[in-house]
């Protein structure tokens, strides 16, 4: 060397040595022993300690000359120090011109990279470079290292197949200690480690490799410096033990697959004793494996359907070498029998006798065995947490996941009885009946879509699985997203039944169905109607018609006006073929069973409602899509749906245990009284009875309309009329929209909509609902006006349900610290914005949209400068 070499310090403390003209190549630094490191107690200091490099590397070394050892180099000048990783370098020569190898393990081919060696030497020897040298014959890859703490950072690195540990003195370090610290990764379980042990004297006795496989040895080498003698050795370790552990290692991407399989499989030895089981069979038999493997099948219990002589079949069958195939009845952990279709094949191994069973199950989808698969998927994701309670969420509290009728799809197999399959044949054939709901067909077709699917695609059927198995299909699952208790109490107050309490606090209604009316004065005539009244309602098509000028000039009687004036436009008196003074004797009798007490639910909301209704009848696409009984089947719907409605939500009346929800058993309570009460009135007299001469098959027709749209005001199923609405009448509308050309496209869905009845009930549906909360889509002063009454109509729940000791449904609707902007927030979040986007993508309604928005924004502006109130106190003072 030119100069001398200068010293550098590690950031963790090892010293290395680089030549100081040299210090652009990447071998020129080696790490220096520190003389009193040490790694698990392996490394013993001497005296040489400090002088030995911790990883030596041979450079520019010159091939071995003839005879039966290999050339000792001349010492160098000065020790040459090199990188931590030391390779040969004519071994890394030939390495590229190696080819690798391909290696057979049944019908799977494998490649296998070069061997890759670490020798353990703690100085170097001619036995050291006869390794050394073999390894570069071989082509193998070669590290060498010279202190415990080198050598296992080089193995982890480097995860070398064959370890050559010098055992010949233990003056540098323990040799069976390093082989310990090597076999205590888990790296090392396929990796093979030679011991090189020194010659035994002739006149010694041999000593045993007990001691040396105790510690982890798999092989003792003779001390033999001939590079031939260490290069035999490395080959038969090669083509030995490598090359089986390299098997091994294949065999893990076999269990693998077994793991992600669908299909159960089970492997048993010869005497049927079960030594593999995958995750899909500890699913369908809910065992987990460390209670099946290593146990006989005898051990287990066996299911009494088979037939008597079932089992001898299979035994011999299996017994001869042959494949049986066939239905089988297994018994689950639980107790439960299910029917299996079941194929065995016997594994010919060393001997060429039998040495494996391999069991391939599937279920056989019958209704019998639905409960039983159903309950396999739920453990393939809940695996262990059967006997945990999942807490249910606000939509899944009514959910039955076990009661599923699957059309059974029936295995047969001539070694199953004959009796058996008549058995269950009856059963096919009540199957195959028409009967069979529109959600078992769907079920069906998903469960046949698992068969044979990416484990991906099962996954995420069993979740679509799971949720139609839920009663709550369109409910959205309202979580703690904005911690919103005014949301929480709308949907908790209009979309349950509350809290049932029945207790001697009944809610009677104070008002007398029987009254007379007599009293009332209303028009004779549509023509006959005070002028004022007249040219309020001239402007009744405009959808900003103000509805309260016409309660004030009305005495609170806008309906019997609004509705005379509605009913002739679209001709309704006509397709009743009664006179307008019945029509005129109905309106009366409806809107006086109305509650005038009420802050809200009063005639003018049913006179808004059916204004509202009419508005959306007059649309283009609406218009072409109903019949004319549709249209007054809505048009009644509309004047009706809200009558007698005691100013109380429906989870008040359970709660109070009120005679109306006593008589409709907790569910659609006021929807169903307003329904039948309106069509007692109308039968009641004659003189207002609008249906007397109609024929009874449209009568019937009409009621059954009329009845669908009031209970779809309901708002428990808000959201299933909605998503259905969006799912079959705008995603399919688009579809059609998006691949027609013509102009008369709209034409064409409307009269598409028109051919089917159900996507009519849809449409209608929705317009009652869109109408019946369409207030945030109202100018901006009426919408404060409504806002204003529905919120004193909720604090007046709450005042009586705290006077009458009840729960209460609404907490945040209290007069007292109630933020009317924040619940306008909230329900229009979550009730109107997606219903309306959907009706007007139908309905092409701008003028509505806008005026959302724009109350939307002062709600918002309300409510971020916390003003509780309806508006801000400088517009009240105005």
């Amino acid at each position: 060397m030119g100069c001398a070499p200068s010293i550098h310090v590690s950031q963790s403390g090892v010293i290395y040595c680089r030549d100081s003209d040299e210090s652009n190549s990447p071998h020129q630094t080696a790490a220096l022993s520190q003389g009193a490191a040490t790694l698990h107690g392996l490394f013993v200091r001497t005296d040489a300690a400090d002088t030995i490099p911790a990883v030596l590397a041979y450079q520019s070394r010159p091939p071995p000359g003839p005879g039966p050892g290999p050339r000792r180099r001349d010492p160098p000048a000065a020790p040459r120090c090199c990188g931590i990783e030391a390779e040969t370098q004519t071994g890394r020569a030939r390495s590229k011109q190696v080819s690798t190898t391909e290696i057979q393990i049944g019908p799977m081919r494998l490649t296998q990279d070069p061997i890759q060696v670490l020798l353990i030497f703690a100085e170097e020897d001619n036995q050291s470079d006869g390794f050394w040298w073999a390894c570069d014959r071989a082509g193998y890859r070669c590290n060498i290292a010279r202190t415990p703490e080198s050598a296992l950072e080089c193995f982890l690195d480097k995860h070398q197949e064959i370890i050559v540990i010098d055992h010949r003195s233990s003056r540098y370090f323990d040799a069976e200690a390093i082989c310990r610290s090597i076999r205590a990764t888990k790296p090392s379980e396929h990796t093979v480690i030679l011991a090189v042990v020194p010659r035994t004297p002739a006149d010694q006795e041999e000593i045993s490799v007990l001691p040396l496989l105790n510690a982890g040895f798999d092989r003792r080498f003779m001390e033999n410096s001939s590079i031939t003698a260490c290069y035999n050795e490395l080959i038969q370790i090669e083509h030995g033990e490598v090359r089986s552990q390299f098997k091994l290692r294949a065999c893990n991407s076999v269990f693998t697959a077994l793991d992600q399989c669908q299909e159960a499989i089970e492997i048993t030895s010869e005497d049927h004793v079960i030594q593999y089981v995958n995750p899909a069979f500890e699913r369908m038999m809910g065992y987990h494996k460390g209670e099946l493997i290593g146990k006989e099948l005898t051990e287990l219990p066996k299911s009494d359907k088979n037939h008597a002589d079932l089992l001898d079949t299979i035994h011999t069958c299996i017994k001869k070498g042959k494949e049986w195939q066939g239905v089988y009845y297994a018994r689950r952990k639980s107790g439960d029998s299910i029917q299996q279709h079941v194929k065995i094949t016997p594994v010919i191994g060393q001997g060429g006798k039998i040495r494996h069973f391999v069991s391939i199950k599937k279920l056989c989808y019958t209704n019998e065995n639905n409960k039983q698969l159903h309950k396999s998927h739920r453990d393939e994701k809940y695996a262990g947490d059967n006997s945990q309670s999942a807490s249910h969420s606000f939509r899944c509290k009514n959910r039955r996941k076990d009661s599923i009728d699957v059309k059974s799809i029936t295995s047969r197999s001539s070694d199953a009885p004959s009796l058996q399959n008549r058995r269950y044949s009856s059963m096919a054939r009540i199957h195959s009946m028409t009967i069979e709901a529109p959600i078992t067909k769907v079920i069906n077709i998903i469960n046949a879509a698992q068969e044979n699917s990416p484990v991906t695609v099962v996954e995420a059927l069993d979740r679509v699985l799971e949720i139609l198995r839920t009663t709550e299909l369109y409910s959205p699952q309202l979580g703690t997203k904005d911690e919103d208790p005014h949301t929480s109490d709308l949907v908790g107050g209009l979309m349950t039944d509350g809290l049932r309490r029945l207790s001697g606090n009944e809610y009677v209604f104070s008002k007398n169905m029987n009254q007379s009316h007599s009293h009332l004065s209303v028009p004779i005539a549509i023509n006959d109607v005070p002028l004022c009244i007249a040219q309020l309602l001239d402007n009744e098509e405009s959808w900003d018609f103000n509805i309260f000028e016409l309660e004030a000039v009305t005495n609170k009687r806008p309906l019997v006006y609004l509705g005379l004036k509605v009913f002739t436009r679209f001709g309704v008196s006509e397709f009743l073929n009664c006179s307008e003074a019945t029509v005129r004797a109905w309106f009366q009798v409806i809107e006086a069973n109305y509650h005038s007490s009420n802050a809200y639910h009063n005639s003018t909301h049913a006179a808004d409602v059916l204004h509202a209704t009419a508005f959306f009848l007059g649309k283009e696409r609406v218009k072409g899509s109903l019949d004319h009984l549709d249209k007054v089947a809505a048009l009644i719907a509309a004047t009706i749906h809200d009558v007698d409605h005691p100013g109380r939500t429906n989870s008040f009346l359970c709660n109070a245990g009120s005679e109306l929800a006593v008589l409709y058993n907790d569910t659609a309570v006021l929807e169903s009284h307003h329904t039948a009460l309106a069509f007692q009135l109308t039968a009641k007299d004659n003189k207002c009875n609008i249906f007397k001469n109609i024929d009874r098959n449209h009568y019937r027709t009409l009621r059954q309309a009329v009845i669908d749209m009031v209970l779809a005001t309901e708002m428990t199923k808000h959201f299933e009329h909605v998503n259905k609405f969006v799912n079959s009448i705008n995603k399919s509308m688009a579809s059609e929209e998006t691949n027609s050309n013509s102009e008369g496209s709209d034409c064409d869905c409307t009269a598409n909509v028109k051919n089917f009845p159900d996507n009519q009930t849809l449409i209608k549906r929705m317009m009652i609902k869109c109408a019946d909360v369409a207030n945030p889509c109202r100018p901006l002063e009426l919408c404060i006006e409504w806002a204003g009454r529905i919120s004193e109509e909720y604090f007046a729940q709450t005042d009586e349900e705290k006077r009458q000791g009840l729960p209460v449904v609404m907490p945040v609707f209290d007069r007292n610290t109630c933020s009317i902007p924040k619940s306008q927030i909230s329900f229009i979040d979550y009730f109107i914005t997606d219903m309306f986007d959907a009706w007007d993508a139908f309905a092409h309604l701008p003028v509505l949209m806008q005026h959302l928005a724009n109350n939307y924004k002062h709600w918002k502006m309300l409510d971020e400068l916390k003003c509780k109130s309806l508006r801000l106190p400088s517009e009240n003072n105005n």
